[in-house]
């Protein structure tokens, strides 16, 4: 029987879950597995992978090929470099402690990267939310200057139209004290007044 790790798909259409397992190859992609090792989760970024280090290494020590992506979610964290620094323990290239040593070493600097990307990821965002409000700023700012633009030349109008009231008011007055006298002549007087 030859074993696979493997990839085996769950969740909803669209939003993928899937769980590292080792599998007989022959058995069906969602079937039957003989151990769950972890998940992966590509719907985050970065993608969430949780996975049991020592029984995927244990796997692979007993013979268990994994498929291409389970192969890199495997390098991603780590298993394969420890199932190598195991097999140089075995050969007695490495001593124990110098194999459990290295492998930490590579861990935190792996962690370090992963910290580092996540932070440019939020700095990114932040980065674009300050953008977008900026430009809603300026659009409320042009929004509100062009209300205040109609709103002065609505109140230059009334004053036009209560001054050419007046005029006409006063011309009315002329007319009846003088006589005869037209409106624009009435209108020429009181910007003369002025």
């Amino acid at each position: 029987m030859s074993v696979k790790i493997r990839l085996q798909r769950h969740g909803k259409k669209g939003k993928p879950f899937y769980w590292v397992v080792a599998a007989d190859a022959r058995s069906k992609r969602d079937g039957r597995s003989l151990e769950k090792l972890g998940t992966y989760n590509p719907n985050v970024n970065p993608a969430a992978i949780e996975l049991d280090v020592d029984k995927a290494v244990e796997w692979l020590q007993n013979g268990a090929q994994p498929t291409d992506t389970a192969r890199a979610i495997l390098s991603y964290k780590g298993v394969m470099l420890k199932n190598h620094l195991v097999g140089g323990v075995r050969k007695g290239a490495l001593t124990e402690e110098q194999a459990e040593e290295k492998f930490q070493a590579w861990l935190s600097e792996k962690e370090q990267k992963v910290s580092d990307k996540e932070t440019k990821l939020a700095k990114a965002s932040e980065a674009e939310k300050a953008k977008a409000l900026a430009a809603e700023k300026e659009v409320n700012a042009n929004r509100q200057a062009a209300a205040d633009e109609v709103e002065n030349e609505a109140i230059k109008a009334k004053a036009d139209a209560k001054a050419a009231k007046e005029a006409a008011a006063k011309a009315e007055e002329a007319t009846e004290d003088e006589g005869p006298q037209t409106i624009d002549d009435a209108v020429e007087e009181a910007k003369e007044e002025k």
